[in-house]
């Protein structure tokens, strides 16, 4: 009998390195590895040779950064949405299409199961087999961390270290590890060892080599840079007057916001599986076209239906930070988001200065700002009588009038 094939999500780290030679010798078993290249840059070097030597009998390495920008990234900064007032998903976002090419590589390979890395305490874990759920029910999902025998197997680094060793493994890892990284597109994360520490202080000087995609707000130029952004329903289109597609024009505000030290941030932030975690993430580019996408809104969107998309936000970004990506209620409000930017079309100028972004300026052939109606000079379109403010605060001061009656009567 053939033996069982098992799809790998590989980075070639240690951790799924020891996994997939474990995974071949615990279930006898054929390992696929798959590794989505969605803009690690030099991390994926040498990777498919690393997974056939280290016992794969296939290696996928499928570049979706192009879906990855235009297919996610995008349609998720059109919703608005950010977790916890700060962090922009960038590992999030990642996650539910790197299962879903898994599982397609799956049935195409005729695996009966994929397997990840995840640790048991993590989101990763919830992300990718919330997506195998959703999009391939049938197949099964073997998550190592969550299994007693292996942790038993490799309570630290350092056995899992000498099990590469002893199994002739190529990896580069050592007993120490500051701390763990997650990179891609749209950010990088860190995490782990000495970030535990809430009160340990990344932006120090001491720390800055820490970084990857941007320069210490210290660091960088001296002069301000301004860069406009134009928007076709709700999507950048085009920098500085270059039209980009999704892909170009991340790349290109990564460079932007890296030059000037922008999108830092520190936090600690409320897994999905109930602890509070610390994270730092740089998110250069991410940054400036959430900031620029805001303000296009502001110039072109309806008050009632910002607010309603607004209300959702919150909503929206736990769906993605909790791995309901491919959920019904999110693609349910993913088609009202659509919906509420097909106005959402413009320019929009901002200025970078170390580390910050401020706006310069936004216009838009549908502008919905009349600045005969909004001036404080007389309205020569007359278009808002200042009287009938008068009876709008009156209706609305009477539920207030009201309350205040009953509550003065329930004093005496």
């Amino acid at each position: 009998m053939a033996k069982q094939k098992i799809v790998l999500a590989y980075s070639g780290g240690l951790d799924t390195s020891v996994i997939l030679t474990w995974l071949k010798e615990s279930f006898d078993a054929e390992i696929i590895t798959f590794t989505a290249d969605i803009g690690q840059k030099d991390e994926l070097d040498g990777l498919e040779e690393k997974a056939l030597r280290t016992g794969a009998s296939k290696a996928y390495i499928d570049d979706l950064r192009d879906e990855f920008a235009r297919d996610f990234i995008y349609p998720m900064f059109q919703a608005g949405a950010l977790y916890e007032g700060q962090y922009l998903l960038g590992t999030s976002i990642a996650r539910p299409l790197i299962a879903k090419r898994m599982v397609e590589i799956a049935r195409a390979e005729g695996a009966t199961a994929i397997a990840h890395g995840a640790t048991g305490k993590g989101n990763d874990q919830v992300r990718f087999e919330l997506t195998a759920a959703a999009l391939a029910p049938e197949l099964d999902v073997i998550a190592p961390w969550r299994i007693e025998e292996f942790r038993e197997q490799f309570p630290g680094r350092a056995e899992m270290i000498a099990y590469a060793e002893k199994h002739g493994i190529p990896v580069t890892a050592t007993a120490s590890k500051p701390y763990s990284t997650d990179r891609n597109l749209l950010h990088i994360s860190f995490e782990s060892g000495m970030l535990e520490d809430p009160w340990f202080d990344p932006s120090a000087d001491s720390n800055r080599d820490m970084y990857v995609l941007s320069r210490a707000p210290e660091e960088a130029p001296d002069e301000a840079e301004y860069i406009e952004l134009e928007f076709e329903q709700g999507n950048c289109v085009a920098v500085n007057g270059k039209r980009l597609n999704p892909l170009e024009a991340m790349e290109t505000l990564n460079e932007l916001g890296g030059k000037h030290g922008i999108g830092r941030v520190d936090m600690v932030e409320n897994r999905f599986v109930g602890m509070k975690s610390r994270g730092v993430y740089e998110t250069p580019g991410g940054t400036i076209l959430f900031t620029a996408h805001r303000k296009m809104e502001s110039l072109t969107m309806d008050r009632e239906v910002m607010h309603l998309r607004d209300s959702l936000i919150s909503k929206y970004a736990s769906l993605v930070y909790n791995g309901f990506w491919f959920a019904p209620e999110r693609h349910a409000i993913q088609a009202l988001v659509t919906e509420s930017q097909k106005n959402v079309t413009g320019t929009v100028r901002l200025k970078l200065y170390k580390g910050n972004i401020m706006g310069a300026g936004v216009k838009s052939p549908v502008s919905l700002y009349n600045p005969d109606i909004a001036t404080m000079e007389a309205d020569p379109s007359k278009a808002y009588n200042q009287g009938d403010a008068t009876g709008f605060i009156r209706l609305n001061a009477l539920r207030l009038r009201v309350a205040s009656g009953v509550a003065q009567n329930a004093n005496k």
